[in-house]
């Protein structure tokens, strides 16, 4: 992740902070290009909480995934009141770090909400990740642990 949000802070459950590089180290990292005000993300969100529920939650071992919010919320505020109806453990990047834009960019976010996923390198392993829960559920967790190495003795 040093490529991708090395040096950055990420904002955590309860108003915390953490390292971005030790929040999601070893992990398959979802970077989350969503607004709660965008109809398509408030019918996906759900989804996205019941996947991460079902691999991270409720599985054991967890498996190694982090969600990270990248808000394309019109104000902080707005971006805050979305934050609040998400799992308490995906981080987000604040919103008036200017990096959001430069992440849209980079990933191409024309349209909301889109999932980015992320090898621990920062490769981008899909950047279908909405469309391929929608498809496999859970089930598609194993093909992006998969294609990060590191993962190969995960099994979920």
């Amino acid at each position: 992740m040093v490529d991708v949000l090395g040096g950055r802070r990420l904002l955590a459950p309860g108003g915390a902070w953490v390292e971005a590089e030790a929040a999601l180290q070893n992990k398959v990292v979802a970077l989350y290009f969503a607004s709660g005000r965008c109809a398509p993300s408030r019918d996906f969100t759900p989804l996205l909480c019941d996947f991460y529920a079902e691999l991270v939650e409720q599985a054991r071992p967890p498996a190694p995934l982090a969600v990270v919010l990248v808000s394309t919320d019109g104000s902080a505020p707005e971006m805050e009141g979305f934050l609040r109806q998400l799992p308490g453990a995906w981080l987000a990047l604040p919103f008036h770090d200017p990096y959001r834009h430069e992440l849209r960019t980079r990933y191409r976010v024309t349209a909301t909400p889109k999932l980015v996923i992320l090898k621990p390198s920062g490769e981008v392993i899909t950047d279908k990740g909405r469309k391929q829960i929608r498809e496999r559920g859970p089930a598609c967790f194993q093909s992006w642990v998969e294609a990060a190495p590191v993962f190969q003795n995960f099994s979920g």
